[in-house]
């Protein structure tokens, strides 16, 4: 279903199922309760758009992640736009293909984005670079661009609030998650991954060019900073000594003491090794399977199960300067649904250098 054609299937609804249909456009899947909460409109009121809605074939229902006592609604795919992938954060290769004579318009409507410095190499068509431990981050990783910052480098590339920015990058998408995590640190509203990045691209057949796409600066208004979704030093430190999960998502050998930097990769070193006590420790390329892409949900529910997350306790996830874990971040956030997860994104780096800050070595207990 088009733009146009759901636009006029909407006119004749009532005005709660039209106020519903935008927050689940803009927010995603919500419980009833927490629709309510959003749109400041009763429960009955809620549910009476919420039927009206499904009876014009607009939303799916279906138990909440969670909680089999909740309901979950969501949009159907043919008005969101999600294609095969049935889910507002991520969108399939073949859902790009799809929409690649749009992405290679200079129109900010649909903005693709390559998140890493092998832009040069070779990139899909329409796609921007943003490089963003060199663009959108502070020397060694410690500090993300400020608002104003965020604000003119975005809309330099021609993506204004309003923009669906689709984002991919090598490596496992690591680099694509950590600007995702940012453009949700500035609460922008329709931003996704594309599932297994550039690697399941390519792996499709899908083409690369080298070729610079052209575009329009425009004008990008961010909105105040989500801190619900950002750890910092000290938010760290008082969660030593309260009920909060800290995972370290790093590789064994870091995790265990024997490295102070991530293996395979130029980022600087830290002074010392280990990881902050009592931490939790899950890699975070148990998150993704042998085609680059996320795990299926079960098998992600399943793996943090098992080490001791829960959904309803608040989370902080670190690696060394916060990329790999905007990857964990992500599986947590978005797709299971966690209620509190932050991203230390000064992680190892910062805390690796503090001097007495508490340190553990060794393996998993």
């Amino acid at each position: 279903m088009g733009e146009r054609q759901i636009d006029d299937a909407l006119q004749d609804l009532p005005p709660s199922s039209k106020f519903i249909y935008k927050v689940l456009a803009d927010a995603g899947p919500m419980t009833l309760k927490a629709l309510s909460e959003e749109t400041l409109l009763s429960s009955r009121t809620v549910r009476y758009g919420l039927d009206q809605l499904e009876d014009a074939g607009f939303v799916d229902s279906s138990p909440a992640l969670h909680d089999g006592r909740q309901t979950c609604y969501r949009l159907r795919d043919a008005a969101t736009g999600d294609g095969e992938t049935g889910s507002a954060v991520l969108v399939s290769p073949e859902w790009l293909q799809e929409r690649l004579e749009d992405v290679t318009r200079d129109d900010p409507s649909l903005c693709l984005v390559e998140a890493d410095g092998e832009y040069d190499d070779g990139h899909i068509p329409g796609a921007v670079q943003i490089d963003v431990l060199a663009d959108l981050v502070d020397v060694n990783g410690c500090g993300i661009a400020d608002k104003r910052c965020f604000e003119e480098y975005v809309g330099s590339l021609g993506i204004t609030d309003d923009s669906t920015v689709v984002i991919y990058s090598i490596d496992d998408n690591q680099y694509a998650a950590y600007l995702y995590w940012l453009f949700k640190y500035y609460r922008h509203t329709d931003v996704r991954l594309l599932d297994g990045g550039k690697r399941r691209w390519t792996a499709i057949g899908g083409q690369l060019t080298t070729e610079c796409p052209e575009f329009t600066p425009r004008d990008y208004e961010a909105q105040l900073p989500d801190e619900r979704i950002r750890a910092y030093r000290s938010d760290v430190e008082a969660a030593l000594s309260r009920e909060t999960t800290i995972v370290d998502v790093r590789s064994a050998p870091e995790y265990e003491g024997e490295q102070t930097q991530p293996p395979n990769k130029d980022l600087p070193a830290a002074r010392t090794a280990g990881h902050i006590p009592g931490t939790i420790h899950v890699t975070w390329s148990d998150v993704i399977d042998e085609d680059g892409r996320f795990k299926e949900t079960a098998a992600l529910e399943r793996l943090f199960l098992e080490r001791g997350l829960h959904p309803d306790t608040e989370t902080i996830v670190y690696c060394h300067v916060g990329e790999r874990s905007s990857i964990v971040w992500f599986v947590l956030s978005e797709l299971l649904e966690y209620e509190v997860v932050a991203n230390y994104d000064g992680s190892w780096i910062e805390w690796g250098n503090l001097i007495d800050a508490p340190v553990e070595t060794g393996g998993d207990e």
